[in-house]
């Protein structure tokens, strides 16, 4: 029987059909564009079942509220030739039609009994990865990407997995380990790259992260938009704590917005680091302006907590009408309880949304209590440890404009054992000190501030 790239067998007739599905496995793994290839390669042989499962998954992957609609056509083929399947084949329909059909935990249930049966199938594994690192299951994704080893020990992409999922469980030094086990193999393993920006940022090794990042970003060019944007997007956050606000604003202008604007991710990636930029004093001029413009296209978006509160956050920024459409789809979503994440939408994300509406009104006190009830939960709506900061950013921005500068302190200095010398937190604190009444200690924070920007800022 034919093999695919990582010597799974393949049930196909038609080489193009094979080379599309390679294309797809280490496109999807590498984040290269030709993984959409599979679309074609679908098209052109409507009676291969993997093929056919492959580009519903990718459909899927759109994190719209249409890609079911464009996925189903493709499910239908691949249940169609489902007789010509080989039982790893069954379970990659089984897989899209459990995600097309919302019932996430079943597909994540398929994706661990193949991963048992082929710990090579590197498809299934970072699918699985994908969902779990939406539902903030961190040792999940970890428990999987271990199941891999030691069949798949000479993939890469399977070292950049065990990394991340070592880097959201918090245990740091063996996820740099295998991220630079995982560039050992190949250099240009951006999901490797993720992992010890994550690291590094998490550790305060802020000029070091910086200097690593530059030193691959070479290898994002011809990148999909959202991992060339997202590690760039990376890079800027160390900028940010440097003080190099002319290098954040290039970064965002260059590489983090406009790669692919009515992309999910590129958008959130956006409007995050646009957030960010104003809470560190940066200057955006008039940036926010077409990121929501692409947003509020989106109408009605709850695919996915973590993005539809990025949405809501721009659009109640730039102060859009569909911010009330937004927001009334996240209270009719709290309250759907046929959905397996419902919990998540009712406990996590509306106390959060409604926070982030009172703050675009400078209801302070509101923002605080309602976010506070949020933020030790918020990882239940997906996003990484870095992603979720905004809300923690959003919150601490609250304490400051309502003048509780003893609750900002304890956020400010608990916020300093990673990010030790950062420009805007010392700046702000440096400010916290002197509105307590603590001269000595806000001088020391701004000459923390200052020796930073001197060394590394513009």
């Amino acid at each position: 029987m034919t093999q695919d790239l990582y010597s799974l067998p393949v049930t196909v007739q038609n080489p193009d059909t094979l080379k599309g599905i390679n294309d797809f496995i280490h496109g999807f793994l590498s984040y290269q564009p030709k993984a959409a290839d599979i679309i074609a390669a679908a098209d052109a042989d409507p009676e291969c079942a993997l093929v056919n499962a492959y580009a519903a998954m990718l459909w899927m992957f759109m994190e719209a509220p249409i890609a079911p609609q464009n996925a189903g056509p493709y499910l239908e083929r691949a249940k169609a030739a489902r007789t010509t399947a080989t039982p790893r084949e069954e379970l990659a329909i089984d897989a899209a039609a459990a995600w097309i059909s919302g019932d996430v935990p079943k597909l994540l249930e398929i994706c661990d009994t193949a991963l048992t049966d082929h710990p090579r199938d590197m498809v299934m594994l970072k699918l699985a990865q994908y969902h779990l690192f939406n539902l903030g299951d961190a040792a999940g994704m970890l428990r999987l990407a271990l199941k891999s080893q030691p069949a798949a020990a000479d993939i890469p992409y399977a070292h950049g997995m065990i990394a991340f999922g070592y880097e959201q469980c918090h245990l740091l030094d063996r996820a740099e380990a295998a991220a630079r086990h995982a560039m050992n193999l190949r250099r240009d393993e951006p999901w490797a790259h993720h992992a010890i920006a994550h690291v590094m940022l998490t550790q305060g090794r802020i000029a070091e992260g910086a200097a690593f990042m530059e030193s691959v970003a070479d290898t994002w060019a011809g990148l999909n938009s959202f991992m060339h944007s997202h590690n760039w997007w990376h890079l800027a956050l160390f900028y940010l704590s440097l003080g190099r606000h002319e290098d954040v604003r290039n970064a965002y202008d260059s590489h983090v917005w406009g790669l692919s604007k009515e992309y999910s991710q590129d958008q959130v990636g956006a409007a995050s680091l646009l957030a960010r930029m104003e809470f560190a004093g940066v200057d955006v001029g008039d940036r926010w302006d077409d990121v929501a413009d692409h947003i509020a296209q989106r109408g009605a978006d709850t695919v996915s907590p973590f993005l539809t509160l990025q949405y809501l956050y721009a659009l109640c920024r730039t102060d859009r009408p569909e911010a009330v459409l937004m927001m009334q789809a996240i209270r009719d979503r709290a309250q759907d309880t046929s959905q397996h994440d419902h919990i998540a939408w009712r406990d996590v994300a509306l106390p959060a949304a409604t926070a982030i509406l009172a703050h675009a009104k400078g209801d302070w006190s509101t923002t605080i209590t309602d976010m506070s009830r949020a933020l030790p939960r918020m990882a239940e709506c997906g996003g990484s440890h870095a992603q979720r900061d905004l809300f923690e950013q959003i919150h601490l921005d609250a304490l400051v404009q309502d003048g509780r500068a003893s609750a900002a302190q304890q956020v400010l200095e608990m916020r300093r054992t990673y990010d030790p010398d950062g420009v805007p937190l010392n700046l702000l604190l440096g400010d916290i000190y002197a509105k307590s009444g603590l001269p000595v200690l806000a001088q020391e924070a701004r000459a923390r501030a200052e020796q930073t920007r001197t060394t590394y800022g513009d």
